[in-house]
């Protein structure tokens, strides 16, 4: 295997809304600033949902206006509706990402609606998105289990994978959000998704719960996946999943493919800096809000 792998950083995203530390927006620009130094294309810069429901990305405006955008570097953020999509635009973000879940109940309990509601409600988005030349991504979580309703039928995930593919996704992120597939069950979903979406339309997303991301992503690999979802320093993890542990990290997927001669363009060595910085970042808040709690008792 000596192609080309293309890394999605979702730390900035997907890890920081899923971690209880909330870090200020100019920690958020330096960590995205960093992360554009190290070769990263696709860099996932925050979302614009409620502030209610996501507290630690309310200040979505204020980041993504002030991160420098390297040209050849996508930013895309995290839109929930047309509102989302709206504000999205209106700092000037060129990709969004849309999202819904292969299990029902996830989705309900998610978005507060069934997954056919969720992906009609994003058929104005991709509208305006099109019109606009704005790239859509398309996550499907929950492909290999629900906190909710345990086994997740492939079936279901082949038939909402192609949903979002046939509404104009570019790609679609398969996610195992609570981390608890297996090689095995990996590739037995990822060839069915691909009977109905290309596998060069394709993008693979997993947690790290019970340790088995790495061997999830190869698996994937060797069926002919070549873009990987991935957080600097494994943050993250699931709202609605007790237990479920963070993103796989960036720079643990970053050294195995280089390792297996695969280019990613990332440089590793400054990959791994930035993820050391942004520990340091959290731990340094955490102890913040530890002393003004005992300041304030």
């Amino acid at each position: 295997m000596t192609d080309h792998v293309r890394i999605v950083e979702v730390g900035a995203r997907d890890g920081l809304q899923n971690e209880k530390t909330l870090l200020p927006a100019d920690v958020k620009i330096a960590l995205i600033d960093r992360l554009s130094a190290t070769g990263l294309k696709s860099i996932e810069a925050t979302s614009f949902v409620s502030p209610k429901w996501i507290p630690q990305l309310a200040d979505a405006a204020e980041v993504f206006r002030g991160i420098r955008k390297v040209p050849g570097v996508s930013y895309p953020v995290l839109v929930p509706n047309e509102q989302g999509y709206l504000r999205a635009r209106e700092v000037g973000a060129k990709e969004v990402a849309i999202f819904t879940a292969a299990s029902e109940a996830f989705n309900r309990k998610n978005t507060n609606a069934s997954i056919d509601e969720s992906i009609d409600r994003f058929a104005s988005v991709v509208e305006h998105a099109q019109a606009d030349e704005v790239k859509v991504r398309g996550y499907v979580s929950t492909v290999l289990g629900c906190p909710y309703q345990g086994e997740v039928p492939v079936a279901d995930v082949v038939r909402v994978a192609a949903r979002l593919y046939r509404l104009g996704c570019y790609e679609i992120s398969l996610g195992d959000t609570i981390g608890v597939g297996t090689p095995a069950k990996a590739r037995a979903m990822l060839r069915a998704v691909a009977q109905e979406v290309p596998m060069s339309a394709l993008a693979v997303h997993f947690h790290d719960t019970y340790g088995q991301a790495l061997a999830n992503i190869l698996s994937c690999l060797e069926e002919g996946v070549r873009v990987v979802d991935s957080a600097v320093s494994g943050t993250g993890g699931c709202p609605y999943a007790k237990g479920a542990t963070g993103n796989v990290a960036s720079e643990d997927v970053v050294y195995m493919l280089h390792g297996m001669g695969v280019d990613t363009g990332v440089d590793l060595d400054l990959l791994i800096a930035t993820g050391a910085w942004l520990a340091a970042q959290l731990h340094k808040e955490t102890a913040s809000r530890v002393t003004r709690a005992r300041t304030a008792a």
